[in-house]
């Protein structure tokens, strides 16, 4: 029973390419063949029209990516305005081997990142690497920032640091960086600068 069905559909396969209209298959031409060197018939109006589509998709597909782009610029604008803008900064004591291990960031009495560093982060930071661990609003005017760090030092005793800072906030965006060292480095445990 299925073989019959499968000849009855090669049949009717046979049948319609043996009744399709000759000019409708074209073969790819071979190169000296005088036959298909011979002018293409030229487009049908259904094929212009199909090609007019395809450029019009292309230039929509084109437009949406630019919005897109677009609006994730005016996002940031509105969830991140540059007045009130504030972005804190973690580095590490160039050539310090104490093992950070977590920093804790709070702005005016409120949590606003707490950060785990995994061996790859904390490589990266002691390669010089500086991470933004923090980016939000405020508003202008004296804010008091608490930072914790937690960490090991080289001889594998537990490291924990608290230290309190003001800054001022103005009308444009404001840049902090935490430097971070173990008491072997010679530094203060944790530096404030502002950039």
């Amino acid at each position: 029973m299925k073989n019959t069905g499968h000849l009855s559909v090669l049949v009717a396969l046979a049948l319609a390419l043996a009744f399709a209209a000759p000019r409708a298959l074209h073969a790819a031409p071979l190169p000296g063949d005088n036959k298909t060197d011979a002018k293409r018939p030229e487009p049908t109006a259904e094929q212009q029209q199909m090609r007019g589509l395809d450029e019009q998709v292309q230039e929509v597909k084109s437009d949406v990516l630019s919005i897109g782009a677009e609006l994730n610029q005016l996002e940031e604008k509105l969830l991140y305005p540059s007045g009130t803008q504030v972005a804190i900064f973690v580095a590490i004591v160039k050539g310090d081997e104490m093992r950070l291990d977590a920093v804790r960031l709070e702005i005016d009495g409120q949590l606003v990142a707490h950060y785990i560093y995994s061996a790859k982060e904390l490589e990266a930071l002691r390669k010089g690497g500086v991470q933004r661990i923090y980016v939000g609003n405020v508003t202008t005017g004296e804010h008091k920032l608490n930072v914790l760090v937690d960490g090991k030092l080289k001889a594998g005793t537990d490291f924990s640091r608290t230290e309190h800072f003001t800054f001022h906030k103005e009308v444009k965006p404001k840049l902090v960086e935490l430097t971070v060292g173990g008491p072997d480095s010679g530094k203060t445990p944790i530096a404030f600068g502002e950039l």
